[in-house]
């Protein structure tokens, strides 16, 4: 096995969801499919990069509609590595990004943690 391809994010809504991704985030929309049954194999990954992709998938029964914004127990689940950790920061901020921190400057980088439009908590990150 050579790498992990897509991380499933569950989501309320599939275009609110794309707009958060590919808009404040400045994710890229890799896939978007119509899979026929009024579901959608919707695919996004931090844009200019090949790797590990987030798959938004729709919440289809209670029990998933409960996980959204806490599929990690309110614990920072995911890991979003910058180059520009300023820039970035900047950038988000400006975008409505909601940053639960002031900058953090750490032995293994700055950090600050941020929410995404569900509450699912993420690392910006730039790796000393």
């Amino acid at each position: 096995m050579s790498h992990i391809a897509l991380v499933t994010l569950v989501v309320s809504d599939y275009d609110e969801a794309l707009s958060f991704y590919t808009g404040a985030l400045g994710f890229e929309l890799v896939e978007d499919t119509d899979r026929g049954d009024g579901s959608r194999w919707v695919v996004v990954r931090p844009r200019g990069t090949s790797g590990t992709g987030l798959l938004l998938a729709r919440a289809k029964d209670d029990a998933q509609r409960t996980s959204v914004g806490a599929q990690t127990g309110g614990r920072v689940g995911f890991f979003l590595h910058t180059e520009d950790f300023a820039g970035d920061h900047a950038r988000m901020l400006a975008a409505g990004v909601r940053f639960l921190e002031e900058p953090r400057h750490e032995v293994y980088g700055s950090v600050a943690v941020f929410e995404d439009l569900y509450g699912n908590r993420w690392d910006l990150l730039q790796p000393a």
